[in-house]
């Protein structure tokens, strides 16, 4: 993942509500499952992070 592509998913992350300290460290790990799950499922990398982002969307949506 790229400088910028990590800045984004980072900043998605707190629009979701994860602190800004734990943010960059979470987006390392979502890069890190969605290459798991993309190789696992046969599915590209970017279908994979945004079915992890969804999944993190609607848990976001449920704490509301």
């Amino acid at each position: 993942m790229t400088e910028a592509e990590q800045a984004a998913l980072t900043g998605t992350l707190q629009q979701l509500g994860v602190p800004a300290a734990k943010a960059p460290a979470m987006a390392a790990q979502l890069d890190k499952r969605a290459h798991q799950l993309a190789k696992q499922d046969g599915r590209t990398y970017q279908d994979a992070l945004l079915h992890l982002l969804q999944l993190m969307k609607t848990a976001h949506d449920e704490r509301q």
